[in-house]
């Protein structure tokens, strides 16, 4: 399914709300992005312009929006947004087009009437969108994965998208405290010293998700083409990563040493809004085998790929620099393959790339490939080290979608900090 570019990608296009016409924001009236948002006890579902909120149910109350658009808008009114991703994509599309014309540069929205159905953003307690039905985490970037080996990447990697089930019950929203870890690991590399305390290789991971507006029946695959038309929309994503219990533990796969929580940037940036910015998919270079037939299709070829920009902060320095478009497998590619098996997707399930590393050392996108597993450290402004994060660290992760000729469109910050492990109660 490709998405066509339309009146709301007008790069010329600007709004009233004046924050949104900033190069710097993330908002712009280019993205109109869905979030759940909380003043006071209120929980409602809301859509991200400059520095505001438009609260979706305050604007249905006066009467601007009407038939589609008014339905969409109440399905992301409530106080999750799991309705609004049972909506055709052509019904979505009708509410962005909507919100553009009422928020644009002479539109005909009543300014006077909307100027009371935005909220600040600073003034807001940002939430999870809706609750994952499951979450699968992928590791799709070769690079990453010839690091972590520490040599060429296996064939497997190479052949297809490797993943694992994670933990949907410990996938958080932006600014949630992240508990460090207890668990089992050894005192050292190859030791049989085996301890049980506070995970003392604390890691993060700069990955992309993407949230599935429909699914599959059991035993019944999904196309290629099925698994594009899947796609409702994306966020950061920061799987945390207990390396020292990750590393002892992991002869079935990962399990504690991922499962303690997963951070998710709260806006949903629709797959309509990052239409400008589709390129094509990595190509495979010599002695890299051919895609599968599975997961071949020209039409990802040639546009499956995404140029998002991603980064990752600690302690406001930038330690990470990498790009989206360098991933090995498309997101259309992942969500294929997890139903390849007949093994049933629902919506609301929320995919991830795993760890979005590049080739050059700037785009090494967790501290095991920073610090060549602990091997070396990095300075900080305040001129302390890190191997691994220590307590109170904050990581943020951000990412800003970049194509000539149009606005680019940013996500929201994906923050997290660290808070010393708990004992057993």
């Amino acid at each position: 399914m490709t998405i066509e570019i339309n009146a709301t990608h007008d790069p010329a296009r600007r709004s009233w709300v004046e924050s949104a016409n900033q190069p710097d924001t993330d908002f712009p009236i280019q993205n109109l992005p869905f979030g759940l948002f909380r003043t006071g006890d209120h929980v409602r579902g809301g859509v991200a312009l400059g520095d505001r909120i438009v609260d979706l149910a305050a604007l249905l109350e006066t009467g601007l929006l009407t038939g589609t658009a008014a339905e969409v808008a109440q399905a992301a009114a409530g106080r999750t947004l799991a309705p609004l991703l049972a909506c055709a994509p052509t019904a979505v599309s009708a509410l962005r087009a909507e919100l553009s014309e009422l928020f644009r540069e002479g539109g005909r929205g009543d300014r006077a009437a909307l100027e009371g159905v935005l909220v600040p953003i600073a003034s807001a307690e940002l939430l999870m969108p809706l609750k994952p039905t499951a979450f699968t985490d992928f590791c799709t970037s070769i690079d990453h994965i010839k690091r972590m080996a520490q040599g060429a990447a296996p064939l497997a990697a190479m052949a297809l998208p490797v993943a694992y089930n994670g933990r949907a019950s410990s996938v958080v929203a932006s600014g949630t405290p992240i508990v460090r870890p207890n668990g089992q690991f050894a005192a050292a590399p190859g030791s049989s010293d085996i301890r049980f305390g506070p995970e003392p290789m604390l890691d993060f991971e700069l990955e992309f998700g993407v949230w599935l507006r429909d699914g599959n029946a059991l035993g019944m695959p999904i196309g290629m083409a099925g698994a594009e038309a899947a796609l409702f929309g994306c966020c950061l994503v920061n799987d945390w990563s207990a390396r020292g219990i990750q590393f002892f533990e992991s002869i079935l796969g990962p399990h504690l040493g991922k499962s303690f929580a997963t951070t998710i940037s709260p806006w949903i940036v629709t797959m309509e809004a990052l239409a400008p910015f589709r390129v094509a998919a990595r190509g495979r270079g010599e002695g890299e085998p051919e895609v599968s037939a599975h997961l071949h299709d020209p039409a990802d070829r040639s546009h499956g790929g995404i140029d998002i920009e991603l980064t990752a902060e600690l302690a406001g320095q930038r330690i990470v620099r990498t790009n989206l478009k360098e991933l090995y497998w498309t997101l259309a590619q992942m969500v294929a393959h997890q139903a390849s098996n007949g093994s049933p997707l629902e919506r609301g399930d929320l995919v991830a790339t795993g760890t979005v590393s590049g080739a050059a050392q700037e785009a090494r996108a967790c501290l095991a490939e920073i610090t060549f597993r602990g091997g070396e450290t990095i300075t900080l402004p305040d001129g302390s080290s890190r191997t691994w994060l220590q307590d109170g660290d904050t990581l943020t992760l951000r990412g800003r979608a970049q194509a000539a000729g149009y606005v680019s469109i940013g996500f929201g910050e994906c923050s997290g900090t660290i808070v010393p492990a708990k004992g057993a109660a």
